[in-house]
C-alpha cells in the first residue's frame, strides 16, 4: 500500500478505475473480472471488451473534459461555439458494435446493458440514463437494420450507422446538456448545438466509411464473406 500511495502513476490509475473512490478498488476489480469473464464465456474478445470500455469511458469525458472553443461569439452564433474533444471518437461506437456483433450475435444486447450499467458508475447519473435511452432507440433500429437486411456486410455497416448516428446524437447532446446544466450550472445549450449535434454525426459517419471501405476490399478479394452477421 505504501507503494500505491506513493507512486503517481498508480495512484492516478486508481483513481481512474475506481472514479475517485479508492476504497472501493476492491469491489471495482472482482466487478471487472466477473464481467469480463462473462461476456469471454459468452464468445465476446477483444471487440467485445472494447466496446464494453468505449461506452463509459465517452459518458464519463463529457461530465470531466471541457469543451474547447472553435469560434467567437458572432451575430450567427451569440454564444460562438465549443466543441467536446471526444466528439469525434464516439463515431468509433457503432462501427465497433458491428463488429462484436460479428463476434457474439445477438449477444452483443448483452454487452450494451453491461456498458450502460457501467456507465452509471462512471459518469453522470443523467448522462448515463440518456446514453443508456438512446442506445436503446438508435440500437433498435441499427440491430433490425444489420440482421435482418440481406445487403452485403459492408453495406449493413454504413446503412446502420446512418440510421441510428442521428436518433443517438440527438438523445444523448440533449442528456449531456441538461448534465452540465445540473452539475455545473452551465447555461442552456452548452452540448446540445448545431455544431455538436453535425460534428456527431460526421464523426460516426466517417468511421463507418472507413470501415465499410476496408470490409468491401476484403469482400472483394474474397477474403471474408459478404453475408456474414
Amino acid at each position: 500500500m505504501v507503494f500505491i500511495d506513493q507512486n503517481p502513476i498508480v495512484q492516478g490509475f486508481i483513481h481512474a478505475l475506481t472514479n475517485g473512490n479508492p476504497e472501493n478498488l476492491l469491489i471495482v476489480v472482482l466487478g471487472l473480472t466477473a464481467l469480463f469473464y462473462l461476456i469471454y464465456s459468452l464468445g465476446g474478445r477483444v471487440w467485445a471488451f472494447i466496446y464494453v470500455a468505449l461506452i463509459p469511458f465517452l459518458n464519463w469525458s463529457f461530465g470531466i473534459i471541457p469543451e474547447f472553443s472553435v469560434m467567437q461569439p458572432n451575430q450567427t452564433f451569440a454564444k460562438g461555439l465549443s466543441l467536446h474533444p471526444m466528439t469525434m471518437v464516439t463515431g468509433l461506437v457503432f462501427v465497433v458494435r458491428d463488429f462484436v456483433q460479428r463476434e457474439m450475435k445477438q449477444k452483443v444486447l448483452v454487452c450494451m446493458g453491461f456498458a450502460i450499467g457501467w456507465s452509471f458508475f462512471y459518469a453522470w447519473p443523467v448522462i448515463a440514463l440518456a446514453s443508456g435511452i438512446a442506445f436503446a432507440v438508435s440500437e433498435f433500429f441499427d440491430w433490425l437494420l444489420f440482421t435482418f437486411t440481406k445487403y452485403r456486410l459492408s453495406t449493413r455497416i454504413l446503412l446502420s450507422s446512418a440510421v441510428a448516428a442521428p436518433i443517438d446524437t440527438s438523445i444523448f447532446l440533449y442528456g449531456a446538456d441538461l448534465a452540465r446544466q445540473i452539475q455545473l450550472g452551465d447555461p442552456p445549450g452548452n452540448t446540445l448545438h448545431l455544431a455538436n449535434w453535425i460534428v456527431f454525426i460526421i464523426g460516426k459517419m466517417v468511421g463507418a466509411v472507413i470501415v465499410s471501405s476496408v470490409i468491401r476490399q476484403r469482400e472483394d478479394a474474397g477474403k471474408i464473406s459478404p453475408h456474414e452477421a
